[in-house]
């Protein structure tokens, strides 16, 4: 998500809800209907598809995204009824330490946590904590997303505060074998924000804060623009098919890259933070911060 942007703590409803599930059905202004949504959640920021157990891992905010409240939560939606049906990880609970958990990745059996200025991993089985890595001292500031690398590693985005009175931000960490490093730190990252790694172009896509969509391999120096869009992104997917799926809260739209040409898919997504796709059915999850919920959309050939 985007630094800077006050959310009111919403009360939490604790039981999961049902899917809505109209195919077919489109919206006044001509953008698909969901298939699904799971509403009661507290400002969910991202998801995580695990195809293995079927399920989506949603991080839960709950509260301001900056605060260490120690009241983020994960939960674990089925991806057949998309209701809840645990919370894998609590702050405050069972040795957990949660703030306002962001983005996620899934690396075998290790699920891995974006948190303020911290690095969380968890078993994704049962929760229990496999590592929590303080990047405070990195000069760590708004920690974002998290992607897997084709080396074994874990990358993490720091957005930054939005402002230039703290240092930090307009950087990208590297954690391997329990250890963090600077991969990257520049201005030209401009606010990043969403990671995913592309096997087609063997490089890691980058949904920043500016117009331009960029991607980045380790060992350059600088990312690379990549396609151009209203700016103000959040989560980033690349599909098998070459399609690339991004997010944006300056126009509150998913938009689809093809070719390298950025064109408008859903609006009126308010709050459209890091999605996640799930593999086995063509839905893209699109975590919608602003209202609560996760909405769930078939992706589809060209979609």
């Amino acid at each position: 998500m985007p630094p800077r942007v006050s959310r009111a703590a919403g009360a939490l409803c604790l039981a999961a809800v049902a899917a809505c599930s109209s195919h077919s059905a489109t919206k006044s202004n001509g953008s698909p209907r969901p298939v699904g949504v799971t509403r009661g959640l507290a400002h969910p920021e991202s998801v995580r598809y695990d195809s293995v157990a079927d399920v989506y891992y949603v991080s839960n905010i709950d509260g301001d995204p900056s605060a260490h409240d120690d009241n983020g939560f994960i939960d674990v939606v089925s991806a057949d009824s998309f209701r809840v049906i645990l919370t894998l990880a609590r702050g405050g609970r069972d040795g957990v330490r949660l703030d306002a958990p962001k983005g996620l990745a899934l690396v075998g059996d290790t699920l891995w946590v974006a948190d303020i200025d911290a690095v969380r991993a968890f078993d994704k089985h049962d929760g229990h904590v496999i590592l929590s890595l303080d990047l405070a001292p990195m000069h760590a500031v708004f920690l974002n997303d998290v992607a897997a690398g084709p080396d074994g590693a874990v990358y993490v985005t720091d957005t930054g505060a939005g402002d230039s009175t703290r240092r930090g931000g307009n950087a990208i960490f590297r954690i391997f074998d329990g250890r963090a490093a600077v991969a990257l730190a520049t201005p030209a990252l401009a606010a990043p924000n969403g990671i995913a790694w592309d096997p087609a172009f063997r490089k890691f896509l980058l949904a920043p804060g500016g117009r331009e969509v960029q991607v980045w391999g380790p060992g350059d120096s600088v990312p690379h623009p990549f396609a151009t869009g209203p700016g103000g992104y959040d989560g980033i997917e690349a599909l098998a098919d070459g399609r690339i799926l991004v997010t944006s809260w300056a126009d509150s739209a998913l938009h689809v890259i093809t070719h390298g040409v950025m064109t408008t898919w859903i609006r009126g997504l308010s709050g459209p933070a890091d999605i996640g796709v799930d593999t086995r059915r063509g839905i893209v999850a699109v975590p919608r911060l602003e209202e609560n919920e996760v909405d769930y959309y078939r992706i589809g050939v060209g979609g």
